[in-house]
Parts: structure tokens; C-alpha cells; sequence
């Protein structure tokens, strides 16, 4: 089963209040074993709009990436996120295929 990952993309408006933010998504995270593969950190925009700030999350599957989002950890961190933060987020499916140049 191809894993699944957050593709978070934000621009924090309040630096302070997004730390509530942070601490309340922490137990959903951690209740589905997301693992953070990128949390912010210096980037290199080269092609369209970006944002300042870009995270990427791995799930053992879509399936257990999106029950994160929904759970009500999250929600209710989310709410925090939204009031302080614009902010883009899709789930995708890992791959598993042949990668380009191999046989």
C-alpha cells in the first residue's frame, strides 16, 4: 500500500498565536504516526506563487493521512491555524513505481 503525505504550504500572519497551532496538532500527528520529512526550513522558489513556509508529512497511507485531518485533534487545531495563518494543504499517494532511468 503506497503511503500518503501532507503537502502543507503557509504563510503564518502571527507568529505567537501559531504555536497553538503547532501544540494542538501535535497529538494528531503523532496518534497516526505522521512523520515530518519537511517543517519549513530555507527553500528555493523557482517557478510560481510560494509561500514562506513548507511542510511535508508522511503517513503510513492516504488512508490513515486523512483520517488525521479529520480527527478531532486536528479540527480543533485547525481552527487555531486558520485565524492566523493562509495556508494551502493537499493529501497525495505516494509512489511506488519504476523509477525514471531504471529497468
Amino acid at each position: 500500500m503506497p503511503k500518503g503525505y501532507w503537502i502543507a504550504r503557509v504563510d503564518v500572519r502571527d507568529p505567537e498565536r501559531y504555536k497553538e497551532y503547532v501544540a494542538g496538532a501535535a497529538p494528531a500527528f503523532a496518534r497516526f504516526k505522521g512523520k515530518f520529512l519537511v517543517r519549513g526550513g530555507p527553500m528555493h522558489s523557482l517557478e510560481g506563487n510560494s509561500r514562506a513556509r513548507n511542510v511535508v508529512i508522511e503517513f503510513a497511507s492516504v488512508d490513515d493521512a486523512l483520517a488525521c485531518y479529520h480527527s478531532p485533534e486536528y479540527q480543533a487545531a485547525r481552527e487555531h491555524r486558520v485565524a492566523v495563518a493562509d495556508a494551502e494543504l493537499v493529501i497525495v499517494e505516494g509512489y511506488s513505481g519504476p523509477q525514471p532511468g531504471t529497468s
